[in-house]
């Protein structure tokens, strides 16, 4: 009808979303017991004693969430940043004026040292703050700079620490962290499993919804307002691509309409509790032909399998050896092999240590949470499935409802 207004893609987008929404909204997030914080935090000041590091700083948002519980909006800006210092007596918070009410609001396990000013100043105030507590400087500082793990850097901090003197060198706490952090409580393990509830219903439902000729930004982001509407905290940028061959799984989606014949793949990257649900799922635009439901069902089943076989005491590497062994039971041909490891933890990051891959000889504990998803690309078809495993002391459990046992068709 002339001069009716059209509703707008993206209020479409969110319309469509809400109507649809089949999952009740998750409960807003938990606080951690404090049992659990200092469960964690005696866990930590362990690993400081094996490598005799008296002092940690933690300059890293996850790291800092982790043993303190500590939520703030200020981590969206850079100019104030906030600190932790942990010993084997205090932990305590280096941390900008400006959070005082945040921060007295309720009762915290931690002590506060505010700083006025920026980055200069709260550099100087973190510097200040193990002078304190170490006025002749004989201890070892470690920093959470290092293997995947990306602190705020700042000269600042660095050229501090280090002009404390030689008998107080600054080294990388990464070890001590990730040895702490690998290990996740049932109370984390919970969380994932909420975070990974989140997003396989939002795929579900939005590929149900979704018929061809969709783009890859309205299937992105009719998935991600239905993250949102399910009670995820937030939604990072996904990889949502359109391909038949020739897939690029790092660019941001884009125009591209989906075809018939086409595969829809994607990985999540939204967070509840900061708890990111890394979870790989697939479509086909229209029904498969015969190889590729046999082809999907082999993969799939490998998959399952390996992430069902794997035990406590296992090293990765064995873990991948029989990754090698039921690919080649299955008859399949070689997997994706840009990426060396086949699988990965997982917990307040999106990928973290250890790596599934050939000759890692970490060994596997319970606790852990592990990532199974080899990928197959063939004849311009891409196959994975990505299964995540919470490491028990007799076996395994799912922290996520499987990939399904058939291909999602958008038709």
């Amino acid at each position: 009808m002339a001069g009716e207004r059209r509703e707008s893609r993206a209020s479409l987008v969110v319309r469509i979303a809400t109507e649809e929404l089949l999952m009740p909204p998750a409960d807003p997030a938990p606080d951690a017991p404090v049992a659990e914080l200092n469960m964690r935090v005696n866990t930590l000041r362990r690993e400081m004693g094996r490598e005799d590091i008296g002092f940690l700083v933690l300059t890293d948002r996850k790291n800092i969430e982790y043993l303190t519980d500590y939520k703030s909006l200020s981590w969206g800006y850079h100019s104030r940043p906030l600190f932790v210092v942990v010993d084997h007596h205090d932990v305590v918070a280096i941390v900008n004026r400006t959070e005082a009410r945040n921060l007295e609001s309720k009762s915290r396990p931690f002590d506060v040292a505010y700083y006025d000013g920026y980055l200069a100043e709260g550099a100087r105030a973190l510097v200040q703050t193990l002078a304190d507590r170490d006025p002749d400087a004989t201890e070892r500082t470690g920093i959470d700079y290092g293997q995947d793990m990306f602190g705020r850097g700042s000269l600042q901090i660095v050229e501090g620490l280090k002009s404390r003197g030689a008998r107080a060198p600054l080294v990388d706490g990464t070890g001590v962290l990730w040895r702490t952090r690998m290990i996740k409580s049932p109370f984390e393990a919970q969380l994932k499993r909420t975070s990974f509830s989140i997003v396989n219903a939002a795929f579900d439902d939005a590929v149900a919804a979704a018929s061809l000729g969709v783009s890859e930004i309205e299937l992105c982001r009719n998935i991600q307002s239905r993250i949102v509407l399910n009670g995820a905290d937030s939604f990072d940028p996904i990889a949502m691509t359109f391909c038949r061959g020739t897939f690029n799984y790092s660019r941001p989606p884009t125009d591209a309409r989906l075809q018939p014949g086409q595969y829809v793949w994607t990985d999540f990257r939204s967070t509840y509790s900061g708890y990111p649900a890394d979870r790989n799922r697939t479509a086909r635009g229209g029904d498969p032909e015969p190889w590729e439901v046999d082809i999907y069902s082999k993969v799939r089943a490998v998959t399952v399998e390996l992430a069902s076989g794997i035990r406590s005491g296992m090293t990765c590497g064995d873990v991948f050896d029989n990754y090698e062994r039921l690919w080649g039971d299955a008859g399949l041909p070689a997997a994706y092999g840009l990426v060396s490891r086949i699988g990965h933890g997982g917990g307040l990051d999106v990928t973290e240590p250890p790596s599934i891959s050939r000759g890692n000889t970490d060994v596997i504990a319970p606790g852990m949470i592990l990532h199974l998803e080899p990928k197959l690309e063939l004849d311009g078809a891409v196959f994975q499935f990505e299964e995540v495993v919470y490491i028990k002391d007799d076996g395994v459990e799912f922290l996520s409802s499987l990939s399904p046992e058939r291909v999602p068709v958008i038709r």
